[in-house]
């Protein structure tokens, strides 16, 4: 048990095992229906339904009744609400919400509980495809009941990376593209798949070697964060600095290939070129 770990992180976890559960029955009821669905703009390219907005409440009502006196940040009903003071559960109910309105198989359930801005537990329930990825601090990290571990790739030739495309923001196009060509011609592939709590699931499970994004709210990464941290691997800021449960850009990786990657990101971006490492 890590000196930052609480005795009822257990029990949180529990609770939000229980919660995404709920919400990822009901979005599989309605994902039967996903086409005659109402779009609502949050902006020209980011969408909303009822669904989300039904799910989150599901989560909400579950977890304020099985932890007294905690605080939901959550995308739909309560994103003003600051995700780094005192108890709160930080919720994305339908992160993939594009690909759920178009049947596409790749959207999950999230949720991280987290004290005074360090997470305590974290569920990601993959609803299209099955499986259930939790963990607590300093317990590991699991889907269903096997426990989950970074890959071991160490040479950049054959990583797969995973990343989010700033569809959002277009001004962070143009870096962006200037790291995706970087990193094109030397790894073995780049996945863009549409829900940053999967990719990040992803990276924990060893099936990514890295993922990263230019900028990710609280909710989409809260979770993902403390699965790869205790699946063995690291999360940054481009800078290298420990990832915060705030908005910002994401870098995560196995660990072993983790200063390169840093390093590919940002050559030619004012800041000092990492090696490739030595290949195992």
């Amino acid at each position: 048990m890590t000196s930052s770990a609480h005795p009822k992180r257990r029990e949180w976890r529990d609770a939000a095992i229980a919660a995404a559960d709920t919400a990822a029955r009901f979005i599989t009821y309605e994902a039967m229906s996903h086409r005659t669905l109402a779009w609502e703009e949050k902006s020209a390219t980011d969408f909303v339904s009822r669904v989300d907005v039904g799910a989150e409440e599901r989560i909400r009502d579950m977890i304020t009744s099985r932890i007294p006196g905690i605080r939901i940040v959550g995308e739909e009903l309560s994103a003003d609400a600051r995700p780094d003071e005192g108890l709160v559960a930080i919720v994305d109910p339908l992160d993939g919400t594009t690909n759920f309105l178009h049947g596409f198989p790749n959207y999950c359930v999230s949720i991280c509980i987290a004290l005074d801005g360090v997470p305590q537990a974290g569920v990601v329930h993959d609803v299209a495809r099955g499986g259930v990825l939790h963990a607590t601090a300093g317990d590991g990290a699991f889907v269903d009941s096997s426990r989950l571990q970074v890959s071991t790739t160490t040479t950049p030739a054959r990583a797969l990376i995973g990343t989010g495309i700033p569809f959002k923001d277009v001004s962070q196009a143009d870096l962006y593209l200037r790291q995706l060509r970087r990193l094109m011609p030397i790894i073995s592939g780049v996945r863009r798949a549409g829900s940053a709590a999967l990719d990040l699931s992803d990276v924990a499970r060893g099936r990514f070697d890295g993922f990263w994004e230019l900028f990710l709210n609280p909710w989409d990464l809260a979770a993902g964060v403390l699965l790869v941290r205790e699946a063995g691997g690291r999360v940054t800021d481009l800078e290298g600095r420990d990832a915060r449960l705030t908005s910002g850009p994401i870098v995560a990786s196995n660990g072993m290939l983790h200063d390169w990657f840093l390093g590919m990101l940002n050559e030619g971006e004012g800041t000092t070129t990492v090696p490739a490492p030595d290949p195992a």
